[in-house]
């Protein structure tokens, strides 16, 4: 469903409209759930460098549905609008090379979570 919603995200076409101003708990939030989609998405392609994280399938999938549809209450997105700035995020961390910084971060929020 991960990969799924991912999938679906970068089938969008752009938007003429701004993406929305987010707080910086709400942007950590959305960087993470990106991070976990891609690094799930490696896991299940059996991407070596992926599985040094833990297992994101489960976990990582609640964690990402349960922050868009917070981060859409927030920011009055729809589906769509929320998963163009989710699949926006996760392409910039990949062409900076950034998932690996953020995961030990994003782990400890997922732990906080209680997901």
């Amino acid at each position: 469903m991960l990969t799924s919603l991912l999938a679906a995200a970068l089938a969008l076409q752009p938007t003429a409209a701004p993406p929305p101003v987010l707080s910086q708990e709400n942007r950590a939030l959305l960087r993470c759930a990106a991070a976990f989609a891609v690094v799930s998405n490696r896991q299940a392609r059996g991407n070596a460098a992926a599985q040094q994280w833990p297992a994101l399938g489960t976990r990582g999938r609640e964690f990402f549905v349960r922050t868009l549809a917070q981060l859409m209450d927030r920011s009055g997105l729809d589906r769509a609008g929320i998963a163009a700035l989710a699949n926006s995020e996760a392409q910039a961390m990949v062409a900076k090379g950034e998932v690996d910084q953020v995961m030990p971060v994003c782990l400890a929020m997922l732990e906080a979570s209680g997901v």
